[in-house]
């Protein structure tokens, strides 16, 4: 199931950057992403010459034209690294838990754990509670 989440937040990050992380549910990733490159078209994209294009095709072959090299390459690298951020933290790299707290943290995502839920609240992994000794009472 890891490699189908990872797999879809890559997909979704080559679409629109900050897309990936929504699935992912990690808010200020996506508005980092998602703020950047919604900045970067703002800046190199020539908004006037891409409105007045008829079809999807000559919007691409309009910005292409009429983009530099080094503009169109500051958008794919946003997208680019949107994509492997994304990919990598779907698939747990680095562990997202702190590792400081005495709290239960997730084996599958490595976040906080509720105590009262038998499930990551988190990635929705199912848990096994260890069951209570009896010969305590």
């Amino acid at each position: 199931m890891t490699w189908i989440r990872a797999i879809s937040a890559a997909i979704l990050s080559i679409l629109m950057p900050g897309a990936g992380h929504v699935l992912l549910r990690d808010w200020a990733r996506v508005i980092l992403f998602g703020g950047l490159y919604a900045l970067g078209v703002y800046f190199f994209v020539p908004m006037e010459l891409l409105m007045s294009a008829e079809s999807m095709g000559a919007m691409m072959e309009t910005m292409e034209a009429e983009t530099s090299m080094v503009d169109q390459f500051f958008l794919m690298f946003i997208v680019l690294f949107a994509t492997v951020d994304s990919t990598f933290r779907a698939l747990g790299l680095p562990p997202t838990g702190s590792g400081h707290s005495d709290e239960p943290t997730c084996p599958a995502c490595g976040k906080e754990l509720d105590e009262d839920l038998s499930f990551c609240h988190w990635c929705t992994t199912r848990l096994e509670r260890p069951e209570e000794d009896s010969d305590m009472l």
